[in-house]
This record gives structure tokens, sequence and C-alpha cells, in this order.
């Protein structure tokens, strides 16, 4: 059963982190354990200018490529895995070159990283030197910092299962982070805190390729076309189980194809997470098309990464051209936390 208003607000009131009734043990980062405040309000989000990162870098990567650092590529689309550089100690010029690396390979595992240890003030510093943090507006955060939207699952909180119930057989996901926004999230950031020894990874797949396996003519026929982004869903369903809505859901028309501001490179711009229609279509056209899209987006496995954490993992990646979907395959007896920081980016641009 969901957890009723009288429980939430308690919790708001005081977070009681003691070991649960089935013999769990305390999180070991219990500045991060999710906060809900059902009386926690944000105004609308306001447009902002954004110049991305990316556009100031230097293409060699001087301050991310050391002689020290260590790079393997996980597939020939997407996902690079990177060992020998802290993120932490990465100046202005190498934030850049961070952006500009997320861009090109689409998502970046750094392993090894002292993220996690040097305090909110500072990650949200670093975060956003990449634009704006969006405040979620139903997503558990951090008491004090509402920048983060905190991931957390064990014995007795599985938001994962509240969310998906026993009513599907396919609990994959794809999706793009508050796509509903007007402007999207670019260059965003996952921190690992505590993770089953298997399972609980992320699944990701380029939107850029999905794109360009299209034909011309198919191509042409897309561009041009918006969708329309919706955060009411995910509105209505924190406020049927007892939850938060910070701020009125929004609805935002997207190019269906978008267009990096860095790279160049195109790409689909739909997921089945917040795209619920395209605008001018009939309902029967529009689904149709759509379920095409999104079939073409999970069927094409060569286009996918399975990026694995383990406590001290950051992953880095680039909202505007990939999709994503959690994997619920552990048993909640083990606990999974994680913290995201998103910053937003510019007006899609229609390619």
């Amino acid at each position: 059963m969901a957890p009723s208003v009288s429980e939430l607000t308690a919790q708001v009131q005081e977070v009681n982190l003691k070991s649960s009734t089935k013999g769990q043990s305390e999180p070991l980062y219990p500045l991060y354990y999710p906060h809900f405040d059902l009386n926690e309000k944000f105004p609308p989000t306001q447009l902002f200018d954004h110049v991305d990162p990316g556009t100031r870098a230097d293409r060699a990567k001087p301050h991310i490529l050391t002689p020290e650092t260590k790079v393997r590529n996980l597939s020939t689309y997407l996902g690079t895995e990177v060992s020998g550089v802290q993120i932490s100690q990465l100046s202005k010029e190498g934030l850049d070159e961070l952006a500009l690396y997320a861009a090109e390979r689409k998502v970046l595992l750094f392993r090894n990283q002292d993220f996690k240890d040097i305090g909110p003030e500072k990650q949200i510093e670093i975060a956003r030197h990449f634009g704006p943090i969006q405040r979620h507006p139903t997503s558990g955060n951090v008491k004090g910092y509402p920048e983060f939207h905190v991931v957390y699952r064990d014995t007795e909180h599985d938001r994962f299962r509240d969310h998906f119930g026993n009513s599907r057989s396919n609990l994959i996901d794809w999706h793009s982070d508050i796509s509903y926004e007007k402007q999207t999230p670019g260059t965003t950031f996952f921190f690992i805190l505590e993770q089953p020894e298997i399972g609980g990874d992320t699944l990701f797949a380029s939107q850029v390729e999905a794109y360009n396996r299209l034909s011309p003519e198919f191509k042409k026929r897309l561009e041009g076309l918006r969708a329309l982004h919706s955060a009411v869903r995910q509105a209505d369903e924190s406020a049927k189980k007892g939850g938060p809505v910070r701020r009125e859901p929004v609805e935002t028309e997207h190019p269906l194809v978008r267009q990096h501001p860095v790279t160049g490179e195109k790409a689909l711009y739909v997921n089945q997470g917040f795209t619920r229609r395209i605008v001018g279509f009939k309902n029967e056209e529009s689904e149709y098309l759509l379920k095409f899209l999104y079939d073409h987006i999970a069927k094409n496995a060569d286009i996918h990464i399975r990026a694995t954490y383990e406590p001290g993992t950051v992953v880095v990646w680039d909202n505007r051209v990939t999709v994503h979907s959690a994997t619920g395959d552990f048993s909640n007896v083990q606990r999974r936390h994680a913290v995201r920081l998103t910053p937003q980016a510019e007006v899609p641009i229609p390619a």
C-alpha cells in the first residue's frame, strides 16, 4: 500500500534512519536519504540564456585525457569508461572538456571517484558549471538541497515497485530525464553511494545512431515534426500516492529531431516516459509512428550499453542525445542508493 499523507509528513518532520525491522543496516550516506516535504513548492521554471560549456572546450581535452588517464570504449556508438582522473579536481577548462566528451561519447563512466565525499555544496557547484540545476517536482530530494534527485531502494522503500506495480511483465522504461521542461537537460551527473553486488545497472541508447539508421526519406518526414512532452502523469502518480507535487505540471512541444549545439549531430527526441503525441497528427497516426520509433530504439540492441556501477562510480551523460532505463534486477534486501544532478541546457534546436 502506498504511504499515506500523514506517514509521509511524519517522515518529513523526522527522518528516522534506524535499522529496518528486517535487519537492514543504516544507509552509509544518511545525508542523502530521500526527503519528501508536502509543503515544499517551487515557482514555474523561467527561461534563461544558455551557452554549452562544450563550445569552449579544447578538442584534444588535455585536462581529461592526460598521460595518467585510461579509457575503454564500451561500444562503437556510445559509452566510455574512464579512470585516472578525478572530476572533483577538474578546472573550469577541464569541465568544459567534460561537456564536450559527454556530447561526443554520450555516456561516460568515471571509476573510483571521490565525488560522493566532497559534500553537497561542492557537488552542486560543479554541476552548475553546465547550467541551472533542475529541482524535481515529485522525487525525493535532499533536505535543504532540492537540487538533488535521490534514487533509493531498500526493504521498506521501493518506488521502483510502486511505480510499476504488478501489472507489467516488462519493467524497462526508456526515457530522457524531465523532457517536459522548456529547457531540457544536457550534461547530467549520477553518482553511486551504495550498490548491490549484482544488478541495478542502467541501460542507455544512442538517439543519434537511432536517427542515423533511418532511411533518408523517412528522416525528411520526421524533421520539422513536433511532439508533446508532459509532466502531468508524473504529477498525478505522485499525488495519488500521497507524495509531493512541488510545481504545477507542464506540457511542452519539442522538435521530434533535434540538433546538438556542440557536435552538430542530429538525434531523435522522443521517449516513452514523457512523450504523449505528435503535434498535428490524429491519435491513431501519432500512436502508430511513436510505436515504431519506440520499437526502433528499444530493439536495436547494438546501439545500447549496460552501465555497471560500484560505489565511487560517477556516470556523466548527455540527456539530449540518449535515452535510458533503470533495471530492477536485484532484490531489495540489498540497498541501492544514488543521486542525480540535472543541469538544464538550451531550448531544443530543431534539425
